[in-house]
């Protein structure tokens, strides 16, 4: 019965996928996917900008002024850390667990030193 359903599930096209299983397992990923859906779109946007494109919070700033919104690179920084943070707590605690240990996070090292200096206290 197994069998059959794996034959039946519909996946998506090889060119769709843009991820390295190297670098991120499957599971990791797809909870990783719908805690994104989880974001506010102009957090999700940023978090993805930060970490897909490596964008520097002045790039994400002055792309978002060039879209309309009034930000500034200091608040761009302050909506990343507040994005990273709503991204870990909508990952499953168990999967927080495997693939998130104390010493590793979603979040960059910048984010990471803001908290320390801001009186933050890190959530793994």
């Amino acid at each position: 019965m197994t069998a059959v359903c794996i034959n039946q599930a519909e996946l998506p096209p090889v060119e769709s996928i843009h991820y390295s299983l190297q670098a991120s397992p499957p599971p990791l990923w797809c909870y990783i996917e719908q805690a994104l859906e989880q974001l506010p779109p102009i957090l999700r946007l940023m978090v993805l900008m930060s970490q897909t494109f490596h964008w520097s919070e002045t790039r994400i700033a002055a792309y978002l002024q060039a879209e309309g919104e009034a930000i500034s690179p200091a608040a761009v920084k302050i909506k990343l850390v507040q994005g990273y943070h709503l991204l870990e707590n909508a990952l499953p605690d168990d999967i927080r667990a495997i693939y998130l240990p104390d010493d590793k996070s979603l979040r960059s090292e910048d984010s990471q030193e803001m908290d320390r200096a801001s009186g933050v206290i890190p959530i793994l």
